[in-house]
């Protein structure tokens, strides 16, 4: 699905991520404390940063892949939504997934409506279609993000915190869909949450110090002797249930 051969990335002079070479399969889980380099690495595989390095989608280098092919490949998903005009609707940030397919603003067709209305309905919130982006709540701003990436199509999506300032209810809803989505789609996510990312159940990439170490069983990441070597404290046995 994703390869990545030497790559190096950095912030003015600083290195971030320093020579990851890794091959993600289908999904992956990023981990890893504050600043390590998790979304970095994100929008590296998205080309929405400078890297130095190779990056393949398919066996496509992503520097060959025009923007608008690119977002039918991969989409990322942020913690926080950002919107300029925040009196677009609900419907209208979706429908906004779209126009990687279009020339214009002004030529959606019936079934680029029909996606929207799946993704809503997919998702149980069509009674927010015509509510201002600014009004939502942070658990549906959450699923508006998936919905409008849902419309794109893309064939890998990438949640960066996804769960960060849910409350347990929202991020149990939240942690459903991604699961759901493993089933059809490549999803790779950032998170803290040990929880969550036991629940998600996939190969998992942990950063630090500018490298990664890539555990394919998940046993042999989630457990006491591992966790406590990584994170520097003890962890006992993982409570929150998302079923």
């Amino acid at each position: 699905m994703i390869r990545c051969e030497s790559l190096t990335c950095k912030y003015d002079d600083k290195i971030i991520l320093d020579d990851i070479s890794l091959h993600i399969k289908h999904h992956l889980t990023l981990l890893g404390s504050n600043g390590s380099g998790k979304s970095t690495l994100a929008k590296a595989m998205c080309n929405l940063i400078e890297y130095k390095g190779r990056i393949y989608i398919d066996d496509k280098n992503i520097k060959d892949i025009r923007a608008k092919e690119l977002a039918k490949l991969i989409t990322y998903i942020p913690t926080k939504l950002q919107v300029y005009d925040p009196y677009i609707t609900v419907y209208e940030f979706i429908l906004l997934g779209r126009f990687v397919y279009k020339e214009s603003f002004f030529d959606y067709s019936k079934e680029d409506y029909e996606e929207v209305d799946n993704a809503l309905t997919l998702l149980s919130c069509e009674h927010l279609k015509n509510h201002n982006i600014s009004s939502l709540s942070s658990g549906e701003t959450q699923l508006i993000l998936i919905a409008q990436a849902l419309t794109q199509k893309s064939k890998i999506i990438i949640f960066d915190e996804p769960t960060a300032n849910l409350d347990p209810y929202n991020s149990k809803i939240i942690a459903q869909h991604i699961k759901k989505l493993k089933e059809s789609l490549g999803v790779i996510l950032i998170t803290h949450d040990l929880h969550l990312a036991s629940y998600i159940d996939s190969p998992t990439l942990f950063i630090a110090d500018k490298r990664a170490v890539y555990y394919e069983d998940r046993e042999k990441f989630f457990n006491e002797d591992t966790l406590k070597k990584l994170y520097g404290v003890t962890f006992k046995a993982l409570m929150v249930s998302y079923e």
